[in-house]
């Protein structure tokens, strides 16, 4: 990281609440679903329902069935982007986006080289976009389908290499409201019904990831994007740019124009989900998790959903939905004032409320689809990661 001593230094809290801003956390806004997920350049979607989570917390009158449309008529798309996970982006984005960061899903096929000894990778894309085109494939029937050309190699690596070769999207029902199916891939330009971009330069991105996530350093780009060798695009947007430093003296980027609020702004509480943008999106993480806190999200392989106090992680939560009811578990990291367990209750209550979305917002494209919360529900403060 580049350091400087002469720029104006932000402080933690004030990286926290420009971050919680650009992030639409600060308050509720009003605003499509579509145009959120473009805005905040994607949300991360390993699992079906973190980016319904994600928005209830972002957006006023949010409706989980607005995503689960927009994704039922293709403009918006689940597939693997930054960082080689899965995010879901608006269609445009998925064309452009997932070419700009192909050169790290090159480089990620390195690990598999082993397995993929004697293996023509140009002719494996070629088999494995013929095959998901004619029907959407899971990665089972596509690594069973590749084994027939390539008995000797490792069955996991050849689906892994068509997904890093391919831009593969997860086909509907996969990520619907109440309605998700086994994923089944297929190209993003069949499922699209257009071209991908060519790779572009990363300047215009840089300035979208301003805009979701500044002020930022190079590395914390790199980290967001799982990219390398960024520098030479912040020098090129230098002139367009304010600069900062953090408290380590790091050098941060902005928009001149973005928001900046002061550190003394309320933050209201907020429960995200697991993996949400705000928290993977920096090399220094300081400026919402703590250092206490680091590490405290996940347990082995479980990663929890996140609790945010005063706009810093301060707890995780669970839903549990049975017969009909629902349990909202919070386990704070720490004791909370009066007011603040109230804030934490009455949030839970409204994210209760936007994801039991009643079925006559649903797309007439389909039959409705059971509303996924139950009519009532319990708000508990307990334990949630458990030894």
């Amino acid at each position: 990281m580049t350091k400087t001593s002469t720029a104006p230094v932000l402080s933690v809290r004030e990286l926290n609440r420009a971050t919680l801003a650009r992030q639409l956390l600060l308050r509720r806004v009003v605003l499509s679903a579509q145009d959120a997920v473009e805005h905040l350049v994607g949300l991360q979607a390993q699992n079906v329902k973190p980016p319904y989570y994600a928005l209830a917390a972002r957006l006023e009158g949010f409706a989980p069935q607005e995503l689960s449309a927009a994704m039922e008529a293709r403009e918006v798309v689940r597939i693997v982007t930054m960082r080689s996970t899965i995010h879901t982006h608006t269609a445009d984005d998925c064309l452009t986006l997932r070419p700009l960061v192909q050169a790290a899903r090159e480089r990620e096929l390195y690990g598999f080289r082993h397995g993929l000894a004697g293996v023509d990778l140009d002719r494996l894309a070629s088999i494995s976009r013929e095959l998901v085109e004619a029907e959407p494939r899971t990665m089972k029937q596509l690594r069973e389908a590749l084994l027939v050309e390539w008995p000797d190699a490792d069955p996991a690596a050849l689906a892994i290499a068509a997904r890093c070769r391919l831009p593969l999207v997860q086909v509907t029902p996969r990520g619907l409201w109440g309605r998700s199916g086994q994923v089944a891939l297929t190209t993003a330009e069949h499922w699209l019904g257009r071209p991908s971009e060519p790779a572009p330069a990363p300047d215009a991105t840089v300035l979208r990831y301003l805009a979701a996530f500044g002020p930022a350093s190079v590395k914390d780009m790199q980290t967001w994007a799982g990219l390398t060798r960024l520098r030479e695009a912040f020098e090129r947007l230098r002139p367009q740019l304010v600069t900062f430093a953090d408290e380590h003296g790091v050098e941060l980027f902005d928009l001149p124009d973005a928001p900046r609020p002061d550190a003394g702004t309320p933050a209201p509480a907020r429960l995200l989900p697991e993996f949400d943008n705000l928290l993977l999106s920096h090399a220094d993480r300081s400026r919402v998790v703590s250092a206490d806190h680091k590490g405290r999200t996940w347990r082995g392989n479980q990663a929890y959903p996140t609790l945010l106090v005063d706009g810093f992680l301060a707890g995780v939560w669970r839903l549990e939905e049975t017969g009909g009811r629902a349990v909202l578990t919070v386990e704070p990291f720490g004791t909370l004032t009066d007011r603040q367990r109230a804030e934490v209750t009455e949030e839970a209550e409204r994210t209760l409320t936007a994801l039991s979305e009643s079925p006559d917002t649903a797309s007439t494209a389909s039959p409705p689809p059971s509303p996924s919360a139950p009519v009532s529900y319990d708000i508990r403060f307990g334990t949630v990661v458990r030894d």
